[in-house]
């Protein structure tokens, strides 16, 4: 008998169905629910800082410049463990750690800067906490300046009062420095009838101390003036300001014509002559001389009609000292016209 020959199943059909079985099972997989534990997505909060840096510019000796800082949570809760300030001069307040921010929450605190030496000066203020950012920072810087001193002026306003049409009248001020020394550096009006004397510019004034000016009114026309006069210094306010007032009177149609005898004491160099006005008794006098007088005799061609005067003259010797009054001449009466 003869045997047939057998046939072996391909391989490649094989091959094929287990590629197949495979291929089901993955699509099976795919398809089915997982019973696996689900994915949780966790936000982390995030701080931010307003602003994210800050600048006190100069400030002076002695004196504390704040500042306000926002810090905010933009995201889950955060817990802040510390706050803390580096830098010469730099101060922190407002703010107690720990400190817990949830969602949206805002808190704020101070920054203050108060230098202890002139020139420039930089710190950090340091934020530690559990947000996406564990460390913010935000940048300081500052300028230490010299003390700065104050200037005043007395009296706040200067009173020229009367002055006769192209002749001039003059009144005393005074300047004050305190705090700290003040250079004064320029005296001006905005009225040029108006005028400052008396002040060699630029002039220190120690701290406590004052210096004498004069104002002189030199009227052009009839009529009431005024102006400001400014002083400019180092001081702070840089700008020390004095009212100025004063009348411009039509020239007198009267004169007084005063006279006296010389003084016996040795070395007089000349007389001061002194006016007062009268009203029921003589007020407070006034030297109407602007230079020594050498003579004896003395015309007053500043007097307003109608008004009573009171006069006195005083010797002055080489030494520059100074007799009191002579005899005074009381109610000396001009005529109204």
């Amino acid at each position: 008998m003869t045997l047939g020959r057998m046939s072996r199943p391909p391989v490649q059909t094989v091959a094929g169905a287990l590629l197949l079985l495979a291929g089901l099972a993955f699509l099976v997989g795919c398809q089915g629910v997982s019973a696996g534990p689900s994915t949780r997505v966790v936000v982390v909060g995030q701080l931010t800082l307003s602003p994210a840096s800050k600048a006190f510019g100069s400030v002076p000796l002695g004196t504390q410049q704040s500042q306000t800082v926002t810090l905010t949570n933009s995201g889950s809760s955060v817990s802040v463990s510390q706050v803390s300030v580096s830098g010469t001069g730099f101060q922190l307040s407002g703010i107690t750690t720990p400190l817990t921010l949830n969602a949206s929450q805002s808190t704020t605190f101070t920054v203050a800067f108060a230098p202890q030496t002139t020139g420039s000066a930089s710190g950090t203020v340091t934020i530690t906490s559990n947000a996406s950012d564990p460390t913010l920072t935000i940048a300081l810087s500052g300028t230490g300046t010299a003390t700065a001193g104050q200037l005043s002026v007395s009296p706040t306003t200067l009173a020229l009062g009367n002055v006769v049409v192209d002749t001039s009248g003059t009144a005393s001020g005074s300047l004050t420095a305190s705090g700290a020394s003040v250079t004064v550096t320029a005296a001006t009006t905005n009225d040029s009838v108006f005028s400052v004397g008396g002040l060699s510019l630029p002039v220190t004034i120690p701290a406590g101390q004052s210096v004498p000016f004069t104002v002189t009114f030199s009227p052009l026309t009839t009529g009431a003036a005024s102006a400001t006069l400014s002083f400019s210094s180092n001081a702070q306010p840089s700008t020390t300001t004095e009212a100025l007032t004063g009348t411009g009177t039509p020239a007198p149609t009267h004169t007084v014509n005063l006279s006296w005898d010389a003084s016996t004491s040795p070395n007089i160099s000349g007389y001061n002559i002194y006016r007062a006005a009268y009203s029921g008794s003589c007020g407070s006098y006034s030297k109407i001389n602007t230079v020594l007088n050498t003579s004896t005799l003395y015309t007053d061609s500043t007097v307003a009609d109608g008004t009573s005067y009171c006069y006195a003259a005083t010797a002055v010797n080489s030494s520059d000292e100074e007799s009191g009054y002579s005899n005074i001449v009381s109610k000396v009466q001009i005529p109204a016209s």
